[in-house]
Formats: structure tokens, C-alpha cells, sequence
């Protein structure tokens, strides 16, 4: 059971970048996921808390720029970032767990499985 986040790179300010969270060893479709990221030297933040049918909370700071999909199908799912800026650089973890969601601090450090986090830089 595992999930593997991939996509961070190195991207200008204003650029996107879409961040992958697959799954392996149960299926997403019941699941709640959580992205999560941290930046060097700062405690890791919640970047969004989506339920298992769709309803997601946003961090402010990432409102209208960041948007999360599933592709049950390939049991992925993924963060689309538009707008980057210098301050979303972080180590970006997914999270998935059967929790309900009414806020985004559903999603909490406590939840089922997480990855192993990938990095975005965002220069300026």
C-alpha cells in the first residue's frame, strides 16, 4: 500500500505545474486526500482537503490557482498549480484516508497513508 507523488520541478514565477498522486495497494475512490507542503525550514501546511465526492477546502494563499482532479480510473490523483509563486516552494505531500471532511484541517497529520513528497521550486 503506498502512494507516490511525482511532477515538482523547477518552474519560473507565473509558470504551472501539475503534481501526480498515485495510488497502489487500495483505491482511491473512497478516500480522502489531503496535499500538504513544506517549505524549507517552515512546518508543514495544509494546501487543500478534498472528500470522496469532490468537496475540497482550499488554503487561502492557493485559492483559484491550485485545483485538485482524480482519475479514478488510473486510482490518481493530481494538483494542478497555475500562477506559481516563489512562496509555493515546498516539499508537496498527498495524503489519503476515510475521514470526513468538513474543513481543511480534516486533513491532519494523522491521516492513513501518505507519500513520500516531491519538490517544486518556484524561482523568481
Amino acid at each position: 500500500v503506498q502512494l507516490v507523488e511525482s511532477g515538482g520541478a523547477l518552474v519560473q514565477a507565473g509558470g504551472s505545474l501539475r503534481l501526480s498522486c498515485a495510488a497502489s495497494g487500495f483505491t482511491l475512490d473512497y478516500y480522502a486526500i489531503g496535499w500538504v507542503r513544506q517549505a524549507p525550514g517552515k512546518e508543514r501546511e495544509g494546501v487543500l482537503c478534498s472528500s470522496s465526492t469532490g468537496r475540497t477546502y482550499y488554503r487561502d494563499s492557493v485559492k483559484g490557482r491550485f485545483t485538485i482532479s482524480r482519475d479514478n480510473g488510473k486510482n490518481t490523483v493530481y494538483l494542478q498549480m497555475n500562477s506559481l509563486k516563489p512562496e509555493d516552494t515546498a516539499v508537496y505531500y498527498c495524503a489519503a484516508d476515510t475521514i470526513v471532511v468538513t474543513s481543511i484541517q480534516s486533513c491532519d497529520y494523522a491521516m492513513e497513508y501518505w507519500g513520500k513528497g516531491t519538490l517544486v521550486t518556484v524561482s523568481s
